[in-house]
């Protein structure tokens, strides 16, 4: 498949924007909530595609200003690196959970509304976007928080002219 090397950082920038989307809600208030997950993270997982991948990501989350959580992440794929950076806030006039995320390819970043389902947070992202080769994907991103140490990436990509997609699951535990 001549798009192996697309999908793999469509796959990576993806999975790390997700990653660092979602809050269990646990905790009093919102800052308590974020303030659990503070700290580094590990991720490792698989990319199927035309062939399977090993994807192994870090990420590091830092208190921001008020009831905000900063993020910053570097996936290793095939050779490549990919970095990723965000906030994750509470939006008090709208009594929800946001994470906004932004890469070092050309055209991906974004907002997910984070919605509670039990003792989670569950981001889901869908966007259509070009890479930094001006290749047209669409990608669907769900991430979950949940216990305070672990995130859960669950990643697809469709390469819209090709109709190549690629996949990915990574499990995230805090170190």
């Amino acid at each position: 498949m001549n798009n192996f090397g697309q999908l793999s950082r469509a796959v990576v920038v993806g999975a790390a924007m997700i990653a660092g989307s979602v809050l269990p809600s646990f905790a009093a208030s919102p800052m308590d909530t974020l303030g659990q997950y503070i700290g580094t993270y590990k991720g490792t997982g698989t990319m199927k595609g035309g062939q399977a991948q090993s994807v192994t990501c870090r990420m590091a989350m830092v208190k921001g200003n008020g009831a905000k959580l900063n993020y910053n992440g570097r996936c290793s794929l095939a050779g490549a690196q990919i970095a990723v950076y965000g906030t994750i806030a509470y939006i008090d006039a709208k009594h929800h959970f946001e994470a906004a995320m932004t890469s070092g390819i050309g055209g991906f970043n974004g907002v997910a509304v984070g919605q509670v389902s039990g003792d989670k947070i569950i981001f889901d992202l869908q966007q259509r976007a070009n890479d930094s080769q001006g290749t047209d994907i669409t990608i669907s991103s769900k991430v979950t928080l949940s216990g305070g140490n672990k995130i859960a990436v669950d990643f697809h990509a469709t390469f819209n002219s090709s109709g190549d997609k690629v996949d990915a699951t990574i499990p995230f535990n805090k170190v």
